[in-house]
């Protein structure tokens, strides 16, 4: 039987895996073993980060809909009950472009919450 001699293979893999780290320090992105763990780790990263930004993103909504609430004289907590109330199904990711791209439109709806809310 025919020896089979791995050398091609192995080269294929290493090149593909510099490919991936490039852009990395030091060492991380010459040498094929610290390259391996700084990819693995990078993507241990991306997969962590992927399902933070949808809380950051949430987070600056919300900062967003608070500023202009209040300059709209009410507290974030009180305009989402006053559109709950009020029956309302606006996201927070519209209600923050609205905030920052259409200052009438936010006012109506935080003028829909002040009145569905309870004196």
């Amino acid at each position: 039987m025919a020896r089979v001699k791995r050398g091609v293979a192995a080269h294929r893999r290493h090149k593909a895996v510099l490919a991936e780290v490039k852009g990395h320090r030091g060492t991380n992105n010459r040498l094929y073993k610290r390259a391996h763990e700084s990819m693995m780790k990078s993507w241990a990263y991306a997969y962590r980060d992927r399902r933070n930004r949808k809380r950051d993103m949430r987070r600056l909504w919300i900062q967003r809909i608070n500023a202009a609430s209040r300059m709209n004289g009410l507290q974030y907590s009180r305009l989402i009950h006053g559109l709950n109330l009020a029956g309302v199904e606006v996201d927070r990711k519209m209600m923050a472009d609205l905030a920052v791209k259409d200052e009438q439109a936010f006012a109506a709806l935080v003028e829909t919450a002040k009145q569905h809310l309870p004196s």
